[in-house]
């Protein structure tokens, strides 16, 4: 085994070995969410865990990526950590200069810095409430339309390449102009798995880059989430960003961001090893990102026949109706008319009857996976 091969091994072995502990993480979490009576967010916590101990075994059995990109992605997380425990401390330096100040000194809201207003509302709210606003609604969704941006690097549009190509072809124009340093650091230049021009070249390209796009996703969401849990939802990167979106349901344990991607990553996984088709597992994760903000959002403003669901949620008939009907719009335009009535059934069965499951890590799983088990049983063409 030769130098570069046993760095590429070196970083195969760091990937695993993070969903592993990861993994280990999820499992503590779920156990203790469950104990202190957050049966939703424990089981659920604990089913991801489950996902990521199948992730480290798939890594280390096929692996998710080819050198030098699972270096690529060792260098994301060490990154992600570093941005983290680098604003975690400036929490903590916040924190340690509002208790040395006298009670007596009043400040302006205008005058405070970002993090002093941010501080204090985290700290000084209940951050974990039975609803949310509908704006803060509107703004939990609103990350849903991120499944379009999936899209967009998988498949492009008419009229331009899919992201992830693009982006392919930036980092092997780049790598040229900086031979000597990628040299240096990655190894010789052949030994770069992609070319410009070559078709099946191109389309690795795409499948791993798209992988590496929600894998990369992930490891940010989790890291602050994790945080989160642990430290407090203060210190939290990705509650910073989004404005401290908690509800009950996130108190010891993970957040729905975690449980959506952990289904992408699942059932892009198993597109990977060819046990599902592309368009089926883009068609769980549109109607994962859609089809859930339309039944929510829907159901919320224009909702007035109220349906209890056995996790005993509040939802109604319109939302419902509205969740479905995107669903089938989504599975029509991508897998045909009759496997879209599977991923909008799936979907019903998922935001319905599980009681203790988030139908967030539910959805982008088992409606791939539905739509794949009757493309077999009827040998119907997909899509178009």
């Amino acid at each position: 085994m030769d130098y570069w091969t046993a760095i590429g091994e070196a970083y195969n072995v760091t990937l695993s070995l993070t969903f592993f502990i990861l993994a280990l993480l999820m499992f503590f979490i779920g156990k203790r969410g469950y104990k202190l009576g957050n049966r939703y967010g424990g089981i659920s916590s604990i089913l991801s865990g489950i996902c990521f101990l199948i992730f480290g075994y798939y890594n280390s059995l096929v692996r998710f990526f080819v050198y030098p990109y699972n270096g690529f992605m060792v260098w994301w997380i060490g990154i992600i950590l570093l941005v983290n425990f680098i604003f975690s401390f400036l929490i903590k330096r916040v924190k340690k200069k509002m208790n040395r100040e006298d009670d007596g000194v009043i400040i302006e809201e205008g005058e405070k810095p970002l993090l002093r207003r941010y501080v204090e509302r985290m700290t000084k709210e209940n951050q974990y409430g039975e609803e949310i606003t509908m704006r803060m609604e509107y703004i939990r969704k609103s990350f849903h339309l991120t499944g379009l941006l999936l899209v967009l690097a998988y498949f492009g549009l008419p009229f331009m390449y899919p992201v992830t190509r693009i982006i392919s072809d930036g980092v092997i124009e780049l790598i040229h102009n900086i031979e000597p340093a990628y040299n240096l650091i990655w190894g010789d230049l052949t030994l770069f798995p992609f070319t410009i021009g070559d078709p099946i070249s191109n389309y690795f390209a795409v499948v791993y880059l798209t992988m590496m796009a929600l894998i990369g996703a992930l490891i940010f969401a989790i890291i602050s989430d994790l945080i989160r849990i642990f430290w407090g939802p203060e210190y939290s990167v990705f509650n910073f960003l989004t404005k401290s979106m908690l509800r009950k349901k996130e108190r010891n344990a993970a957040g729905p961001q975690i449980y959506i991607i952990t289904g992408f990553v699942f059932s892009y996984m198993l597109y990977m090893v060819n046990l599902v088709h592309i368009k089926a597992v883009f068609s769980g994760i549109l109607i994962a990102c859609l089809s859930d903000a339309a039944a929510a959002l829907i159901g919320r403003k224009y909702g007035k026949h109220k349906v209890k669901v056995r996790s005993k949620d509040k939802k109604s008939i319109e939302g419902f109706l509205a969740g479905m009907i995107v669903a089938y719009l989504i599975g029509l335009i991508l897998v045909g008319p009759i496997y879209a009535i599977i991923g909008a059934v799936i979907f019903f069965i998922t935001d319905y009857f599980p009681k203790f499951t988030a139908d967030n890590l539910l959805n982008p799983i088992f409606i791939p996976i539905g739509i794949q088990l009757f493309i077999l049983l009827l040998g119907l063409p997909v899509g178009w």
